[in-house]
């Protein structure tokens, strides 16, 4: 997702994660900035870097209830923001937040079977970066050792299933 949003030459790119090794690639594929919220008050530091007025684009990528409260409070007025996860449980939010407060663009997103051809294409010819994120490889017989390491209670990215 950072090394696509790289390619949308914004002008600063942020991305925020609980994980530091995730942060650092998220760094090595593009972003200018990271920050692991657990660390640092980053609705603070987007107030800070905007002169108060938020951040232009919020793209919610976690699936966690917290990151979406956390991303309406950052967008400015007449922001956008965007969803892009699958929620393990329903999230609330103040829809006075979207409307009434900042009137708020708000986009729902999701892999769709028109995006793989681009994916393939740019991965295969290297502008969509994707270096150290699958960090294992099983072969099909060990399917449910690597849905085991696919947890990422291990520490891994992603993993990958050979055939």
């Amino acid at each position: 997702m950072v090394t696509y949003a790289r390619q949308r030459n914004p002008k600063l790119l942020i991305a925020l994660d609980m994980k530091d090794e995730r942060l650092a690639k998220a760094k090595e594929f593009g972003a200018d900035i990271v920050w692991n919220p657990s660390k640092v008050d980053v609705q603070a530091e987007i107030l800070k870097l905007t002169d108060g007025y938020g951040c232009d684009t919020y793209i919610e990528a976690t699936g966690h209830p917290s990151s979406v409260i956390q991303g309406l409070q950052m967008v400015r007025k007449l922001g956008r923001f965007v969803e892009f996860s699958v929620f393990a449980e329903p999230t609330t939010v103040d829809w006075s937040i979207i409307g009434d407060r900042k009137e708020l663009d708000v986009l729902g997103s999701h892999l769709s079977p028109y995006c793989y051809p681009y994916v393939i294409e740019h991965i295969a010819d290297g502008t969509l970066k994707t270096d150290g994120v699958v960090s294992r490889t099983f072969p099909i017989e060990k399917w449910e050792e690597a849905f085991e390491y696919a947890t990422g209670k291990y520490g891994d990215f992603k993993v990958a299933i050979t055939f």
